[in-house]
């Protein structure tokens, strides 16, 4: 059965950030009923020497203070990102911050990088045993001049604990931070986070992703991949929610501010997605994130140069017996077209046109 059909709309009763919170605490208590194991090997991913038993992971924001890593990686994803965390503790933006728009199956956030700091996300992070792929994204304290010096300090503490880190200035939602997706910031940004990562595990340290913005302008993401092919970034994600406010949103929430994620997402940043993949030519992984409900969507993002994808907002209305469907429906697709592994698919669209 799946419990969430009975349980969400209870759950969605309640505003949208205490209904996480009371999920993120059912899942501590161990009760939540895990789903259904599905990972046939046509699904598995390999990637920085890393195996992912799916390519269907749990984006950030979510888990922001490593609390549920394994209780979601027991409902079916390939892996799961934590965070954002911040070096010190913070207690973000003023609430409300999160709405529902379910007439549109969006979701709106501002959060601002809530969380309880380094220290507490590194002690749980050490305490779980090593199983399933767990990484880590990286954000910067609201007060914090030098950005830099908060993403040092996280990949450093974290490179030890997590199966890959990312570097996120992609955040609507914390003043000044999208800034830093410019070619100066970025380079110097890039450079300095990966000089701490190597100095604390000089060999065997984890990869180093940048999670970007939809809301970039195209000339922007042509600077991102070349300090990215430089050899900076071992993948991008593509990517975080959207300041933009289709004309299509019917919800009363449509008017917050914040970042809009969840299906107006979609087609947006598929498009940037697929334009990262021309950019890189389809030498660098990249994670592909942004409105995905259903299996269909999801392929649509791998064919476009996606090697993994991510999901969150979808939860909030479908619970996450959606995984489940979402990897069946993969192989499905897979079997339709002909390609014996989900990595055969990767980039299909581009197949011809010389990447």
């Amino acid at each position: 059965m799946d419990y969430y059909s009975l349980a969400g709309p209870l759950v969605r009763l309640l505003d949208a950030e205490t209904a996480h919170g009371l999920t993120v605490r059912l899942l501590k208590t161990g009760l939540v009923p895990r789903q259904p194991v599905f990972n046939p090997p046509q699904l598995r991913v390999t990637l920085w020497g890393r195996d992912f038993v799916n390519p269907v992971g749990l984006a950030a924001g979510f888990d922001k203070n490593a609390e549920v890593p394994d209780s979601m990686l027991d409902q079916g994803f390939g892996f799961v990102e934590i965070g954002s965390v911040t070096p010190r503790p913070q207690p973000g933006n003023p609430k409300p911050r999160m709405f529902r728009l379910p007439e549109d199956g969006a979701v709106i956030n501002r959060m601002g990088f809530n969380n309880q700091g380094l220290e507490a996300v590194a002690a749980r992070l050490a305490a779980r045993p090593r199983h399933g792929i767990v990484g880590a994204n990286l954000g910067k304290n609201k007060d914090t001049e030098d950005a830099a010096s908060d993403y040092e300090k996280g990949a450093a503490r974290l490179a030890p604990l997590s199966d890959y880190l990312v570097i996120n200035v992609s955040s609507p939602n914390t003043p000044g931070l999208r800034a830093l997706q410019s070619r100066d910031q970025l380079e110097s940004l890039v450079g300095r986070t990966r000089a701490a990562l190597m100095a604390a595990m000089p060999s065997g340290a984890p990869p180093l992703l940048l999670k970007i913005a939809p809301d970039l302008a195209w000339e922007d993401l042509a600077d991102i991949a070349a300090i990215a092919l430089e050899g900076g970034l071992d993948g991008l994600i593509v990517s975080n929610t959207t300041i933009a406010r289709p004309e299509s949103l019917r919800s009363k929430n449509a008017g917050q501010t914040g970042g809009l994620s969840g299906a107006p997402l979609f087609e947006s940043s598929t498009a940037m997605l697929r334009r990262v993949y021309e950019l890189t030519r389809g030498r660098l992984p990249i994670i592909g994130v942004g409105g995905i409900a259903s299996g269909s969507e999801a392929y649509a993002k791998i064919r476009a140069g996606a090697s993994l994808v991510q999901l969150y907002s979808a939860m909030v209305y479908e619970g996450p017996a959606l995984v489940t469907r979402i990897k069946h429906d993969l192989l499905d697709l897979l079997g339709r077209d002909g390609f014996a592994t989900i990595t055969d698919a990767v980039g299909a669209d581009h197949r011809g046109a010389g990447l």
